[in-house]
């Protein structure tokens, strides 16, 4: 069981973070789960071997506020839930648009759970049509 487990709302997260990076912690990484009406995000900070997390309910279909404007190393964790779980990820220092992960034919947010009695549905990413080539 974690400990040192701060709740907070979106709206906050900016500040709570930039409090965190004030006060000498350093990001360490981010971990989701899918929850089915929500995905349970988790902060996790160090300072001096000393965890603390920060736990953010964030509802599906709702975009989440990027890090990494305040700590770039963020943008790839970032990137990984937008590809494994389909989360859109405002404000991306670098996004790379459901691509880091995922290569064309990959089942599309593989990590979300699948609707209760719909069973598994299963997309696949289709290549993104190449620039200033028309599509017929």
């Amino acid at each position: 069981m974690l400990t040192d487990v701060k709740e907070i709302e979106i709206e906050h997260l900016h500040k709570e973070v930039w409090q965190l990076k004030r006060d000498g912690y350093r990001f360490v990484t981010m971990t989701c789960t899918d929850l089915g009406d929500a995905h349970d995000i988790l902060y996790h900070f160090d300072l001096h071997y000393a965890l603390k997390h920060l736990r953010l309910k964030l509802p599906r279909g709702t975009a989440l506020p990027s890090i990494s404007s305040q700590f770039f190393a963020a943008v790839l964790v970032e990137n990984e839930m937008q590809d494994l779980f389909g989360i859109e990820v405002s404000g991306l220092a670098v996004d790379f648009k459901g691509r880091f992960m995922l290569s064309d034919g990959a089942p599309v947010a593989p990590l979300n759970k699948a609707p209760i009695g719909i069973g598994l549905d299963v997309r696949v990413k289709t290549p993104a049509p190449a620039e200033g080539v028309a599509q017929s």
